[in-house]
């Protein structure tokens, strides 16, 4: 009669030791498979949604520091005067610029060097955003009318930026723009633009 019960306490341990084992898989592979989802999330929103880009240079100063990481919302259907934008159109400098824009199509833009000013629309813009006055105009002849479908931009650290004042990139066809930066996410805990 023991031997009967011997077998049975022996055949309850392997059962109990099974299923313990069965749960601690059964965690694991749970937690791989919330794991594969959320990277399959992030990876949807950062190939569809945003687009990951870095800053490199000082024409952005002081918004934007040379090291800063951008979200750039890549599903864009209009643009307006303030946004961030990356810029993709071949330029001299054969890399994509980080640029705000200033004016769109229709409007007129001038620049006032001796006041550091610049205008849209005959109205001289705030621009709380910028390092210093513009003293500066490059090659372009202003007043400027932005024709249909471009957009003209500058660089926030205006006397150390190429950018629509400069013939050589001019005014941005809206098809070369990757997007509009929406938050930096590096550096940590600085996560606004100031637009």
């Amino acid at each position: 009669m023991r031997k009967k019960e011997d077998i049975r306490i022996y055949f309850d341990e392997i059962e109990n030791s099974y299923s313990e084992n069965s749960k601690a898989w059964r965690f694991i592979y749970s937690w791989i498979d919330s794991v594969v989802y959320a990277l399959v999330i992030i990876l949807f929103i950062f190939t569809v949604l945003f687009r990951v880009v870095g800053v490199s240079g000082e024409s952005m100063k002081p918004t934007l520091n040379n090291g800063d990481w951008l979200a750039v919302k890549a599903i864009n259907t209009s643009y307006k005067p303030g946004d961030i934008v990356v810029v993709t159109q071949p330029n001299p400098l054969n890399e994509p610029l980080i640029k705000r824009v200033i004016a769109v199509g229709g409007d007129t833009v001038d620049i006032d060097i001796a006041e550091g000013t610049v205008s849209v629309n005959g109205n001289i813009i705030s621009e709380p955003y910028i390092l210093e006055p513009t003293q500066r105009r490059f090659d372009v002849a202003f007043p400027v009318t932005v024709p249909e479908g471009k957009v003209f931009v500058m660089g926030d650290n205006r006397n150390n930026s190429l950018d629509s004042r400069y013939s050589a990139i001019g005014f941005i066809d809206t098809r070369y723009l990757l997007g509009t930066a929406e938050f930096r996410f590096y550096p940590l805990g600085d996560w606004k633009l100031d637009k």
